[in-house]
Formats: structure tokens, C-alpha cells, sequence
């Protein structure tokens, strides 16, 4: 999600991730229903109106700027995946309904940058019904806000959208009460776009099965060199290798190599440490392709063998990423999901000595927190932990074909967490794959990974 140096730049036709896949795609996938998306928006937006602002360039220091990721929202409904865009969306309009405001070429800039979009183009690439010059954003915008009873906004996302988005609402406060038109109230868009993005379309469902397919293929390289004395950094280094060998735009989040103790922080990320002799290594990785994120994580040990009240807790988290992937189907909840990844828990922590009690108490009474801290899924696409509701009114939200998601639960135990095992002190073990809901059940994208030790072991040994 890094922000870069390719601000402005047109990308070639295949390097586009609102077109095809990435680069050095491998194959064609399905044409984004971008036009699709936007009837949809329409026909929740009602009288209102939407603005999207293209995500910032962001610099990593002083003028050195991350790699450019397009805002996902505003991906998601137009494929504008440069910077210095936005889009407005006028539910309430006959014509005129999106309109995309883009910068006016600068050829001192493009010297630095790379070649602009021509903006004539712009109407015909993203299917705006009008296009018109960002620089005219902060005296058009206003006017074009005019006519609608509320402004989805996420304000903070850009600073003239704020000001502009602030005066339309100013205008439309004084004159409601006079002419019955005019927005007076401020929305954030995800009111209506997580809803939308939570059941994947067919071409999504492409795209993340791809990026599943190149991550595993990664994983199965990468794993190999997890020996002791080798840096995590070698071991990350290699993942990614395979996820840009391959196609993929880069990796989806940062990724994760935590040997040993390392594994206890749940989010480590420093990757600076060498692998131990005796180390347990967990690795949790994803490429992103198309703009949409695989997400993986596997346990190995180093000495290519596990034993002992180790090989007992992996087995515990093994038992329980196969009791929770067997949970997971249309009607069901990820609630469902992640109970019953707490049974096998409760059960396997109280077998191996970690929790005493009966294992309905440990999990009634949550006494797996200390070692299991986290919820077993997220929902994946166009961000790693994706735009969605868990829950509405009606209570967890039930699975349906079309959504994506993680099953990945996981046992640590930091020093000092349970002195009575000092053998597992320093110990995390997490294993995760991703879900697909279909009409018929269940599909585990991420399948070609084994997730049994003995197999894992195979696989490092080449």
C-alpha cells in the first residue's frame, strides 16, 4: 500500500490495475464492471451526492516518495488509480451524474513524473459523463453539490475537499429552509460502499484468485530457506521476489517473517533478526494483484521437525483452522466461524496443560484470550482487512456467495505467559488461509499451501 514515485505517470495497458491484472499480467481476466458499480451507487445515493478525492502521494522522507496505491474506494467505482483525481457522483442529477475532475497536463512535471493522461481521454477511459480540470474543483464543486439533500464525505481525506464540501453544506443549511433544495447533511461514503464491496463480483473474485495463486506459488519458493542462521529479511526478500516474478504489483501488506519469540508480536514487522536453531519461523505474507490482496500465513520450524508440547499446540491450531474452514458456508456467520475455532482451542489449550478447567468454561469465560487475542477472520479484497460490516442491526452479518475472507487462528505465548510450560515460552503459531463463499459452500483459495507440519516439513526440505 506504499505511495510512489509513479505519481501521474500513465501506465501501460497491462500494467493498469483497474484493467487488467498487474504486471506481466499471465493471462486475461475479466473487464471490471466499473459502470455496473455506479448504477448501484445510484440507486442507494437517492438525492444525494458522493466525493472521492484520489489518495495522496505519501513520502517515506523528505521527498522520497512510497511507490503510488491507488484510494480503494475510488478504484473500486472508476479504476482512477493516479493521483490528484476526484470523482463526484450526483445521485439527484439528470445529467452530468459523474463527473471526474483530473489535472491539467504539466510538462515540467511529467519530466519528473512520466506522461500524464491526457484529460481529453479521461471521459472515454473512466466513463465519466463530464470531465473537467482539477483546478476548477474549488469554484465548480459547490454548485455541482447544489441540488442534493446530503454529501457522502469522509472528511480528513483531502483538504480542499473539506473546504469545498463544508461550503456546499454551509450553502445548502441557508437555503433549504427557503427553497426546499440543498444539502444538509454529511455522510461517510462507507455507509454505502462497504455494503457494495463486501460481495465480490466475478471479475474480483478473478483478481484475488490470482493473487492467492501467486502467493502460494511464493510461499512454496520461499519456504525452503527457512533454516537457522538465515535472516528474516532473506526470507521476506524472497517472498516478494515471487510475488513481482510473477505479476504481481508488490505485496499486499507488509510482510511478516517472526522467528521465535518474534512470532508473539502479532503484527512484527522489523524482519531484522536471524533465525534460531530450535526457532519456530511463522510467516504471514500476501501479493497483491489487480489491486486486490491474498493473505497467507504458515508455521515452520527450523530444525525441520517438531516435537513435544509444540507439536501439540500446532496440532491444537491446526484442529482449529480445520473446524473453522468447515464452519464457513452461505447462511452461517463469521461469528460461527470463529466459535468454532474457540472450541478446538478451549479444548486443546486445557489438554496441554495452558488453561485448567472444562474446555465450555475456558471458552464461555474467554480464558483462550491470554493465548488466542484476535478474532479468526477478516474480509479480504481491494484492502487486506477489507471494507465490510461484521455486524448490522439484525445482528452478525450472515455468509453469502460472492464473500472473501481469512480463517487464520493462532496460539502465542510471550515469555513469562505461562511459566508452568517453559517449553513453549516464545512460542506463536498462526495459520491462515483465504475463504471464498459459493452457492454450494466453500472454496479455499489458498489450497495449494499445505498446512499440516509433516507436510510443511516437505516442503522446506526441497
Amino acid at each position: 500500500m506504499h505511495r510512489g514515485s509513479n505519481a501521474g505517470r500513465v501506465l501501460p495497458t497491462g500494467c493498469r490495475p483497474a484493467v487488467s491484472g498487474g504486471p506481466r499480467s499471465g493471462g486475461s481476466l475479466p473487464p471490471i464492471p466499473h459502470g455496473d458499480r455506479r448504477d448501484r451507487l445510484f440507486s442507494r445515493l437517492g438525492d444525494g451526492a458522493m466525493v472521492l478525492p484520489a489518495a495522496p502521494v505519501r513520502f517515506r522522507s523528505g521527498d522520497s516518495e512510497y511507490r503510488y496505491r491507488a484510494d480503494s474506494e475510488l478504484l473500486y467505482l472508476t479504476g482512477w488509480d493516479l493521483p490528484d483525481g476526484i470523482a463526484l457522483f450526483r445521485g439527484f442529477a439528470d445529467e452530468d451524474r459523474f463527473v471526474l475532475f483530473v489535472p491539467e497536463r504539466d510538462p515540467a512535471r511529467e519530466l519528473w513524473t512520466g506522461s500524464m493522461r491526457d484529460p481529453d481521454d479521461a471521459r472515454a477511459a473512466f466513463g465519466a459523463d463530464r470531465v473537467l480540470p482539477l483546478g476548477d474543483f474549488s469554484t465548480r464543486a459547490s454548485g455541482l453539490l447544489a441540488g442534493g439533500d446530503g454529501i457522502w464525505y469522509r472528511l480528513g481525506a483531502s483538504e480542499m475537499c473539506d473546504r469545498v464540501v463544508r461550503e456546499a453544506l454551509r450553502g445548502g443549511w441557508s437555503r433549504r429552509p427557503r427553497d426546499g433544495v440543498g444539502p444538509y447533511r454529511l455522510v461517510d461514503p462507507g455507509a454505502i460502499l462497504d455494503g457494495l464491496r463486501l460481495r465480490k463480483d466475478a471479475a474480483e473474485i478473478a483478481r484475488i484468485r490470482r493473487a492467492a495463486k501467486i502467493t502460494v506459488a511464493a510461499f512454496r519458493e520461499a519456504l525452503p530457506r527457512v533454516r537457522a542462521g538465515v535472516g528474516e529479511w532473506e526470507v521476506e526478500a524472497a517472498l516478494e521476489f515471487g510475488f513481482r516474478s510473477r505479476g504481481a504489483g508488490g505485496p499486499a501488506f507488509t510482510t511478516i517473517v517472526a522467528a521465535g519469540v518474534n512470532a508473539c508480536t502479532l503484527h512484527y514487522t522489523a524482519n531484522d533478526s536471524r533465525v534460531g536453531a530450535d526457532d519456530l519461523v511463522l510467516v504471514d505474507a500476501g501479493a497483491e494483484y489487480g489491486g486486490y490482496a491474498a493473505d497467507i500465513t504458515r508455521t515452520v520450524p527450523a530444525s525441520r521437525g517438531l516435537e513435544g508440547v509444540r507439536r501439540e499446540v500446532y496440532e491444537v491450531v491446526l484442529n482449529a483452522h480445520r473446524a473453522a474452514v468447515a464452519a464457513c458456508a452461505p447462511g452461517t456467520t463469521l461469528d460461527g466461524v470463529h466459535a468454532a475455532a474457540v472450541r478446538e482451542v478451549s479444548e486443546g489449550l486445557v489438554a496441554v496443560g495452558a488453561v485448567k478447567g472444562p474446555p465450555e468454561e475456558v471458552g464461555e469465560r474467554k480464558l483462550y484470550r491470554p493465548f488466542f487475542p484476535h478474532r479468526t477472520s477478516h474480509w479480504l479484497g481491494l484492502d487486506t482487512h477489507d471494507a465490510g460490516p461484521y455486524r448490522d442491526r439484525s445482528g452478525p452479518v450472515r455468509l453469502e456467495p460472492g464473500m472473501v475472507f481469512t480463517v487464520e487462528p493462532g496460539l502465542y505465548f510471550p515469555p513469562g505467559r505461562d511459566p508452568e510450560l517453559p517449553a513453549l515460552e516464545g512460542t506463536g503459531i498462526r495459520i491462515e488461509d483465504d475463504v471464498l463463499i459459493t452457492g454450494e459452500g466453500a472454496e479455499v483459495l489458498t489450497a495449494g499451501l499445505p498446512v499440516g507440519v509433516d507436510e510443511l516439513v516437505r516442503l522446506t526440505e526441497g
